[in-house]
């Protein structure tokens, strides 16, 4: 594939794309392989879409979900895919209707992005994910807007392969242009509801930022030191994992 071809492209799930990219060059001059694991916001796909989605041959969607914001839109069925859910933890919805500034919400996004690295909860789940994954492709992992728990499951794939970490950035920045037309409706929604002026103080809740990201790597640095350790002992993965991610992801 070209730099500017797509692998497959969701109507309907406008943050749905392939971890790999259209194939991201690695650190050492590797490639990655495409068509092993995607990445999604919530799939309320419409029937076209669910049969695009239906042909890739997904033998797992994982779901890292709450239980409430699953009752609300739970994922259909995609035959031949296994079900899972690994619940992280992602933005505190309770604490966002209580904004009143724009600086509130920068702090917010960060605390949730530090405790990918410290809550129990979300090692657990980042974890568990990370070993499905490692049984091989094609699979499937999603949150509700896929920029948070799925952006921070895809850097961490990126990085075990051997991507650099300017690469990293600008794949978790792809978000922001992906939704744009979902992140307008709803801002318009904002706007409706509760004023114009709530809008930028609510934005910073529903795109992603380098920041955010990097807020988790200072984090990383606090607690672990480096990446590799946070890997090892804040997830739980053996170096037979990931090897099996690497293997997975890389062409060579």
């Amino acid at each position: 594939m070209s730099e500017n071809e797509e692998y497959l492209r969701l109507a309907s799930a406008d943050n749905f794309r392939d971890v790999a990219g259209t194939g991201y060059a690695t650190a050492d001059g590797g490639r990655l392989r495409t068509g092993v694991f995607y990445r999604s916001n919530d799939l309320r796909l419409t029937d076209a879409d669910h049969g695009l989605l239906e042909g890739i041959g997904l033998r797992a969607v994982i779901d890292l979900r709450s239980p409430a914001e699953i009752a609300l839109h739970p994922d259909p069925d995609v035959p031949g895919a296994e079900a899972l859910h690994f619940d992280a933890i992602g933005i505190p919805m309770e604490r966002i209707a209580a904004l009143t500034s724009r600086a509130d919400a920068v702090a917010i996004m960060e605390e949730v992005y530090r405790a990918f690295v410290t809550h129990p909860k979300s090692l657990a789940a980042f974890g568990a994910v990370l070993r499905q994954l490692a049984t091989g492709g094609p699979q499937l992992f999603h949150c509700s807007a896929g920029k948070d728990r799925t952006g921070w499951v895809a850097a961490l794939l990126l990085h075990v392969a051997g991507v650099d970490d300017a690469t990293i950035e600008a794949d978790y920045l792809l978000t922001n242009a992906r939704t744009a037309a979902s992140r307008a409706r709803a801002e318009a929604e904002i706007a409706r509801h509760l004023g114009p002026d709530a809008v930028d103080v609510f934005e910073p809740t529903l795109v992603v930022d380098v920041g955010y990201l990097r807020a988790a790597a200072a984090t990383i640095t606090e607690v672990h030191g480096d990446r590799a350790s946070y890997l090892r002992d804040g997830l739980g993965l053996d170096d037979a994992t990931l090897d099996a991610l690497r293997g997975l992801l890389r062409t060579s």
